[in-house]
């Protein structure tokens, strides 16, 4: 457990680390800091208490999840993915992409009878889109670009990240149906929310003020 007076926020290295930063310059943090950062890791944030820790966004969940942080900034990709024993508390609004079931352009995903072989990099949630219907499915863990999966003949479809769809449309694929939308979202260790409610509650509320500004 993190038991510093301090709040200790876990960030997403990337663009999730930038919009956040920019949303606490809106709110009127100093973030000169961890614009610069160098190599650094860890960065404070000048007179506020608050230390910013940068991780991958998995990371993220488990640093939360221990207590070795108070918060983080991670998408709901990886919060539906990884889940876990956290609060989510806020959606920031940025980083706005979905989950989306996807194959070659022109086929009917649903016909026939036999079981559907799906190639994921998100395999629980792929998992719990087909049983919420009722279909048993073969998932293919993919770790690199899943696209290729139903060009090469290994799956039947694709459950991946779509932004603009940009990337199937090059590949002969398109969407079937989204799966679920996603952003940035804010999560809380349980027990910081207990000790630290306050300061905690104070800065959700300054994120919330400035999101979408």
């Amino acid at each position: 457990m993190n038991d510093s007076k301090n709040i200790r926020i876990a960030l997403t290295k990337g663009r999730l680390e930038k919009d956040t930063a920019a949303l606490f310059e809106k709110a009127g943090y100093n973030v000169e800091m961890l614009r610069n950062k160098g190599r650094r890791l860890i960065i404070e944030i000048p007179e506020t208490g608050i230390e910013v820790v940068l991780a991958k966004a998995a990371d993220v969940i488990t640093y939360v999840e221990h207590g070795v942080c108070d918060m983080g900034v991670v998408g709901k990709d990886t919060i539906d993915e990884h889940q876990g024993s956290f609060f989510e508390v806020c959606d920031l609004g940025f980083g706005k992409c979905k989950f989306a079931l996807a194959g070659r352009k022109g086929e009917n995903f649903y016909e026939g009878f036999g079981v559907k072989t799906i190639a994921t990099k998100y395999p629980n949630v792929t998992r719990r889109f087909f049983e919420a219907k009722g279909m048993d499915v073969d998932i293919v863990k993919i770790e690199g670009s899943v696209e290729l999966a139903p060009l090469l003949g290994l799956s039947h479809g694709i459950v991946d990240i779509v932004e603009t769809g940009t990337t199937l449309k090059e590949n002969g694929l398109e969407v079937y149906e989204d799966v679920s939308p996603i952003s940035a979202r804010v999560i809380v260790n349980p027990v910081s929310m207990k000790l630290k409610k306050a300061a905690i509650e104070k800065i959700v509320a300054q994120m919330e003020q400035h999101r979408g500004e």
